[in-house]
């Protein structure tokens, strides 16, 4: 697990606890405890100097000082600035408390209402922990890809499906591979003006991280999108999009939840490749509007 701050802007306030909720279950669980105490508690948190907030945890002031660099800021200094930061919006309204888990007893107009905020809450972690930067490379090397092989098991292979179906709407030449073994043999014949996307919210599927390997070996691109940054997935990764998800209960599993946040990062990926490549793209999506039309004219049929 990386550990190291790697320098950029540390992330706001209201990113705070979107970045406890996505690498929580990545930290050791002394950490775990640390990132816990600060997202539950912010206000009383950030009014402890760095050995309280070790005692308060029952950890050490090193393991403090990691989670805060793990979170994304410089030192402990800059993570009681945003904890003062996230109390003070919650104090207003601006964040609100989390809701109750989805019982089986619920009424449905209950079950809607917590899913909304879920879905909200998830897109707007996901917005707020998404690294610009690293989208906007993602963004420059699809625009400009001879070829983009994009992999996914599971729910994340509707997700694949998706991004490829979009960039195919634009002229870009986009596969999604659901096969783990023609992944591969495919990944094998990707080279340097090529890029290969792998979406895996656990960030360790095997059936993805392994043509992700073979293409990132081959000198293509790589991206992943994922809710596990430190997850195995980014050894082979040029570029990593990190996602948010809802809180998992017994009738909604992380691998559901996920889809919401990967479909934002994926909508954030064609409309910036869009507007790189508008001048081909904007004809692209016409002729296939039309086609469209055409298809479904009472004069077609």
């Amino acid at each position: 697990m990386k550990e190291i701050f790697t320098g950029g802007a540390p992330p706001a306030p209201a990113a705070l606890a979107a970045k406890v909720r996505t690498l929580g279950p990545s930290m050791t669980r002394s950490m775990q405890r640390v990132a816990e105490a600060v997202a539950g508690d912010p206000a009383g948190c950030a009014a402890l100097t760095v050995t309280g907030l070790a005692e308060l945890t029952g950890t050490s002031e090193a393991t403090v000082v990691r989670t805060a660099r793990l979170l994304g800021y410089p030192g402990y200094r800059d993570l009681r600035l945003a904890l003062a930061g996230l109390a003070a919006q919650q104090q207003s309204g601006r964040a609100p408390a989390v809701t109750a888990d989805i019982a089986v007893d619920d009424p449905i107009a209950d079950v809607v209402a917590k899913l909304a905020y879920d879905e909200q809450q998830t897109l707007a972690d996901t917005a707020a922990g998404l690294d610009t930067a690293q989208l906007g490379a993602a963004v420059s090397a699809l625009a400009a890809a001879r070829r983009i092989d994009i992999y996914g098991v599971g729910a994340s292979a509707l997700v694949a499906q998706d991004l490829a179906q979009k960039l195919l709407r634009i002229g870009l030449l986009a596969h999604a591979m659901g096969d783990p073994h023609l992944s591969v043999t495919n990944a094998v014949l990707l080279r340097s003006k090529d890029v290969a996307v792998a979406i895996t919210h656990s960030g360790s599927t095997g059936d993805v991280i392994e043509p992700l390997r073979v293409a990132f070996e081959h000198g293509a691109t790589t991206i992943a999108i994922t809710g596990r940054p430190n997850g195995p997935v980014s050894q082979y990764a040029d570029h990593i999009l990190t996602t948010s998800t809802a809180r998992e209960s017994e009738l909604r599993p992380a691998a559901m939840s996920s889809r919401t946040s990967q479909l934002l990062v994926v909508d954030c990926l064609f409309v910036g490749v869009a507007q790189r490549t508008y001048e081909t793209a904007a004809p692209a999506l016409a002729a296939s509007y039309e086609a469209l039309a055409h298809r479904h004219s009472p004069r077609s049929r």
